[in-house]
């Protein structure tokens, strides 16, 4: 990408701002503007917008920012809040970078310092940082196991070969430079990856992952709620692989979104044909016990590198219940496909974010890995 002249209007944009938007996040939305201020970010350059919330939300956001900065829409969903700010604040002529980040997020020290740093629009027109769960009950556990080893070890593939299928809602920065070209409005489920294979598709340029922007988030406190979110996730991921038409177009993002779709289909494989075969054909049952102690050895093998990496020994005891858990979410992919490609359900147009009985207050406990 060849580097273009500035205009006087451009050289003048700020860097980067911070886009918080929210709907019924008072437990929360307070901590996540003081460790934003904390991670490097002005006050100043911070906004939030709230999605017709019914709780304190806005009060709380005009009692720790601008009142300028502070925006109130009607139900719109996430991305619909976020393109109304982003015309409302004037993010596109007066920034570089736009940061959306959810308002349940908790950022690491120096956070926006390292993105700063790392944000150059002559190579990149979006980069993503590193989510990790906060400390929390056994479904956080599992989520900073899975978080800690697919980022570091898939996602750091997937950036090298450009195929960053996924910008998280709480790590995601835009060039604003990009933001004409993007369509908020594209009724899905899970609106940051719709907005990603919207940048694969039209070729808007590479994505840049910054390991070292580490942002923490919540996670589910029930297995209700596991189940709920997991399901909402892989719905937004077959709307995207319908929409977009996944494997049936020449393009190395196809190839990324084709391979996680490979892993979840191959891992049912095994575990609903090739195992079952192996237990009829198996004349001993020490071929079986080699198969399954062979994968277990896999798993461990993930376990310590992601304790060792997220300097969390807890990670550990998530192994016993970790097939548990990932069987889960292998009927929920199921369950997904099913709804999403073959019964072709989730056509319309879906407004809002659920997250009452989801969000809780935090404590020193879910705050340790933060310095």
């Amino acid at each position: 990408m060849g580097t273009k002249k500035k205009s006087k209007s451009t050289a003048r944009r700020k860097r980067l701002a911070l886009l918080l938007p929210g709907h019924n996040e008072e437990l929360l939305l307070k901590a996540t503007i003081e460790s934003a201020l904390a991670a490097g970010q002005k006050r100043t350059d911070i906004y939030f917008v709230d999605d017709d919330s019914s709780d304190n939300t806005r009060q709380i956001a005009l009692a720790n920012l601008p009142r300028k900065n502070v925006l109130t829409v009607e139900r719109s969903g996430k991305a619909g809040a976020v393109q109304k700010a982003i015309a409302q604040f004037k993010i596109i002529k007066r920034y570089e970078w736009v940061h959306v980040a959810d308002a349940d997020s908790i950022f690491c020290a120096n956070y926006f310092d390292t993105y700063r740093k790392n944000l150059n629009k002559d190579r990149w027109v979006a980069a993503v940082g590193f989510v990790q769960s906060m400390r929390g009950n056994w479904i956080a556990t599992y989520r900073s196991f899975s978080y800690t080893y697919g980022q570091h070890i898939f996602r750091r593939l997937q950036s090298w070969a450009g195929i960053i299928a996924v910008l998280p809602g709480p790590v995601t920065c835009f060039s604003t430079d990009i933001i004409k070209d993007l369509d908020f409005d594209g009724k899905s489920l899970t609106e940051d990856f719709d907005l990603t294979l919207q940048i694969h598709r039209k070729n808007l340029g590479r994505i840049r992952f910054i390991p070292e922007a580490i942002n923490y988030t919540q996670d589910p406190r029930t297995l209700h709620d596991f189940i709920n979110q997991t399901l909402r996730w892989q719905r937004g991921f077959f709307q995207g692989v319908r929409k977009y038409r996944i494997g049936f177009r020449p393009h190395l993002i196809d190839a990324g979104v084709g391979y996680q779709m490979f892993e979840s289909v191959y891992y049912l494989f095994q575990l609903l044909i090739i195992g079952p075969l192996i237990i009829i054909s198996a004349h001993s049952p020490e071929a079986v016990l080699s198969i399954l102690a062979a994968d277990f050895i896999a798993i461990i093998v993930l376990a310590i590198f992601s304790a060792i990496v997220a300097r969390r020994l807890i990670i550990l005891l998530s192994l016993p219940y970790f097939y548990v858990l990932r069987c889960i979410e292998l009927a929920v992919f199921v369950w997904a496909f099913v709804e999403v490609i073959i019964l072709r359900k989730f056509n319309s147009k879906t407004h809002g974010w659920k997250t009452e009985g989801r969000r809780y207050k935090i404590t020193s406990t879910d705050l340790k890995d933060i310095k």
